[in-house]
């Protein structure tokens, strides 16, 4: 196929990121995701690695320039460093991340490194090892920042913190993420609880909008940074006095969609053109088969019925029942 033009939606943004995920599996247990676990097994279903080959360069031709690879959780799948030098190899991809709960990240990520991986997000949703536990059903905060600390003093730069904003620890979580930040070359970005399927009474009780804290940061002297081109939607904050920075993702911001360039993809090879929209399109066939010319035909197809916004203000949440279906 020809058609070398960038993937560009109705409303003339370009899609160039694309978050790819490998797995729904996940080891934890979060409030705010899968209290009670993971139910059952991997899904027998998920995409094999020829397939993400044939993703991965396809969209590379149709303008994808960053890709995030994510879960559940990623690094459960034994060939992620495979995946990751798939992505890696298409010469037209820019970055390769990471979105992983960094469980055995220090064993793991010189082979992810090797493998060419550019970024890499760390879920860190309290720096205090209690409240970690409360939230995540696991004890491994102190091990996390051990790691994350190695990854630092060996070179790799490349690193953000996520960090749910959730009302009943927001204060003491924003106090020690300032102090982590201080000496610390990494951006830290508190994300907006946001509605799903199955969480409503959660989020009923713990949604805090990020607005009143990002203006107390200005207040302190926090500038806004500049948006990089295939960036995400976070608005990133600098300060002269911290190595690191502070950023938001506010998905119930006016704005928000504004500059959408996301694509998302679920381990079973469905595409979503919205987070929160309410169609997932089928892109199997052509994986199996390694039909890369009938994928591009479909994908410039398909993006001309991208939404212009989501409705979460509005309670719709589309198809996703939780955001291990399609890492967020």
């Amino acid at each position: 196929m020809n058609n070398t033009a960038p993937l560009t939606d109705p409303f003339n943004r370009r899609l160039s990121y694309l978050r790819l995920s490998v797995t729904d599996l996940c080891n934890y247990r979060c409030t705010y995701c899968l209290p009670d676990g993971y139910q059952g097994k991997a899904k027998p279903d998920e995409m094999s690695l020829a397939e993400i080959e044939t993703l991965v360069n396809t969209f590379a031709r149709c303008g994808t320039r960053k890709i995030r690879i994510t879960g559940g959780e990623p690094t459960l799948r034994r060939d992620l460093a495979d995946i990751i030098a798939a992505c890696k190899a298409a010469p037209e991809i820019e970055n390769v991340a990471l979105t992983t709960n960094a469980f055995r990240l220090g064993k793991l990520f010189p082979a992810y490194r090797a493998a060419g991986l550019d970024k890499l997000n760390i879920s860190i949703d309290s720096f205090d090892p209690e409240v970690f536990y409360e939230i995540t059903g696991k004890r491994e905060c102190s091990n996390i920042l051990r790691d994350l600390d190695a990854i630092l003093e060996s070179g790799f730069y490349g690193i953000k913190i996520n960090t749910l904003l959730l009302r009943r620890y927001a204060e003491r979580t924003l106090a020690d993420a300032l102090d982590f930040v201080k000496h610390r070359p990494v951006t830290l970005r508190f994300i907006e609880l946001m509605q799903t399927g199955d969480n409503l009474g959660f989020f009923n009780s713990q949604h805090l909008s990020a607005a009143k804290i990002e203006r107390g940061l200005q207040e302190q002297g926090w500038q806004l940074m500049p948006r990089l081109p295939h960036a995400g939607p976070a608005r990133e904050y600098f300060h002269r006095d911290f190595a690191g920075s502070i950023g938001f993702i506010a998905p119930y911001s006016e704005d928000f969609c504004k500059s959408c360039n996301r694509l998302r993809v679920t381990a079973q090879g469905k595409m979503h053109l919205c987070l929160f929209g309410g169609i997932a399109y089928d892109l199997r066939d052509y994986l199996k088969n390694q039909d890369s010319d009938g994928l591009q035909r479909y994908l410039y197809e398909t993006v001309a019925q991208k939404p212009e916004h989501h409705y979460l203000h509005d309670k719709k949440v589309g198809l996703i029942t939780n955001l291990s279906m399609t890492g967020g």
